[in-house]
Parts: C-alpha cells; sequence; structure tokens
C-alpha cells in the first residue's frame, strides 16, 4: 500500500462528502452521518501506513480511493 500525506486524505475526505468542522492545531476534523475522524496534517509528510489504514477504516475508504 502507497503512504499518502494528510494534506492529501483531507481532500480525498472532501471529495467524499466530509465536511471540516474544525482546526485545533495541526490536526483537521472531519464529519459526516455523526462520525468523526482527526487527521494529522504536519507539513507534507506521509501519514505512517498503521494511522493511514485506521483512517481508511473509520471513513470507509479503500485503496482505489486513495488514487
Amino acid at each position: 500500500m502507497k503512504t499518502i500525506s494528510g494534506k492529501k486524505l483531507a481532500e480525498i475526505l472532501q471529495k467524499k462528502g466530509w465536511i471540516l468542522i474544525r482546526i485545533k492545531g495541526s490536526h483537521h476534523r472531519f464529519q459526516k452521518d455523526n462520525m468523526s475522524i482527526s487527521i494529522p496534517i504536519h507539513r507534507n509528510q506521509d501519514l505512517k501506513i498503521g494511522l493511514l489504514k485506521s483512517l481508511m477504516k473509520q471513513a470507509n475508504l479503500t485503496e482505489s480511493d486513495l488514487i
């Protein structure tokens, strides 16, 4: 699995209908259907693979959604 940056994941979530509800420091909080996800956005660094998989599971994303 290819890793992506938090910034890129945030863009993908917004395209999938997630709404940015707040930013606190470097963590961007998104909400959709009473679910919320917090994505760390540190410059343009890639997310670690375990964190990326966890966020994808929470957002019901597949690897094909990341392309």
